[in-house]
């Protein structure tokens, strides 16, 4: 007899919640939680799940549980936790009533304090940290695209060892690892481009190709890296460059950076950061969790941000511009609004 296929539920089954979901469904029981609008079409046209190079995975409506309420994940073994940031405390909020006493949950997020969030709200219950590696965008309703590539990372302890053994059988690349926290900052380094590709408006690789886009996020990665020693934070090394030689290589000129980080730049064409998606959709972004987080973090330590708070403040100003008004700045002018904001320390 086979063993029964753990119960897991996805709690903010938008882009990376629906890719997740859908790669797991052949190996587990899944309840697929988000917005109205978002389960309404799933229920319609089903799930369509496409990354370069191999074939589309899709799921017809009859095969897939969705959900609009955290009381759907009342019988789920492990409870993946995909929404945004600024929604991860009322996210637990909700769940609370509703988990079972030998529950898990998995925060599969951007930022830094999630785990810590949800540890605290949900007090007794095993509260994993997860790392998504790679950007997936919804290129139309129930088609999510998996873009860029690396393994998912997770806790690795006891408690993560069945979510560990789904993903794995799913086909997901995993790796538990022992400091995630480490993997998280690192992540934010990278996750700081999100806010820089979105305000470009171009394909992540045809933003990365360009030097003075790069310029751009080697200021971000630099205010980052002096706030991380600040705080005594070592980021885990997830490319073969190290993390404190990021910010040099990204100055490299175009062509010898081609030959020097190829991996950089094996990106699909079409992906775009998953900020982009949320300017595009007239959504919140997450740039307080990214940026916003370097900024909060510089000013413990007294250091200065500019570059950091710049790129916030034009987020913000991207949220609100009505559309078809938002900017797509170019490489050069974004580079040279940001050192000028470093300059007017």
């Amino acid at each position: 007899m086979s063993p029964t296929p753990p119960r897991i539920a996805i709690l903010g089954a938008g882009s990376i919640g629906c890719y997740l979901g859908g790669r797991l469904a052949p190996v587990a029981d899944i309840t697929l939680i988000g917005r109205p609008a978002g389960m309404a079409v799933l229920r319609d046209k089903g799930l369509t799940l496409t990354t370069s190079g191999a074939s589309a995975h899709r799921l017809p409506p009859t095969a897939l549980r969705t959900a609009t309420h955290a009381d759907a994940a009342g019988d789920a073994d492990i409870v993946l936790v995909t929404v945004k940031s600024a929604d991860t405390l009322t996210a637990a909020r909700d769940l609370a009533p509703h988990l079972g006493a030998r529950t898990v949950v998995c925060s599969f997020q951007n930022g830094l304090r999630n785990t810590r969030l949800l540890r605290e709200a949900l007090p007794g219950h095993t509260v994993l940290a997860g790392m998504v590696p790679y950007n997936v965008v919804q290129t139309e309703p129930g088609h999510f695209h998996q873009g860029s590539g690396g393994p998912l990372m997770l806790d690795d302890t006891p408690a993560a060892r069945p979510l560990t053994a789904a993903l794995a059988e799913a086909g997901l690349a995993v790796r538990p690892h022992a400091d995630m926290r480490g993997v998280q900052h690192a992540k934010l380094l990278m996750n700081l481009n999100n806010a820089l590709n979105a305000l470009s408006g171009q394909p992540l690789r045809h933003q990365l190709a360009q030097r003075a886009f790069r310029r751009c996020l080697a200021l971000c990665q630099s205010e980052a890296l002096a706030a991380f020693r600040a705080e005594g934070i070592t980021p885990v090394r997830l490319t073969p460059v190290p993390t404190a030689l990021t910010p040099h290589l990204l100055r490299l000129p175009d062509g010898l950076f081609r030959r020097v980080a190829r991996r950089t730049l094996a990106i699909d064409a079409h992906a775009r950061s998953s900020m982009w998606e949320d300017l595009e959709r007239g959504r919140a972004t997450e740039i307080d969790h990214l940026q916003g987080e370097i900024v909060a973090m510089a000013a413990r330590h007294s250091l200065p941000a500019p570059v950091s708070a710049r790129v916030v403040r034009l987020v913000h100003e991207a949220e609100t511009a009505p559309p078809g008004i938002r900017r797509a700045w170019t490489g050069p002018d974004l580079l040279s609004e940001l050192t000028s904001a470093r300059r007017s320390l």
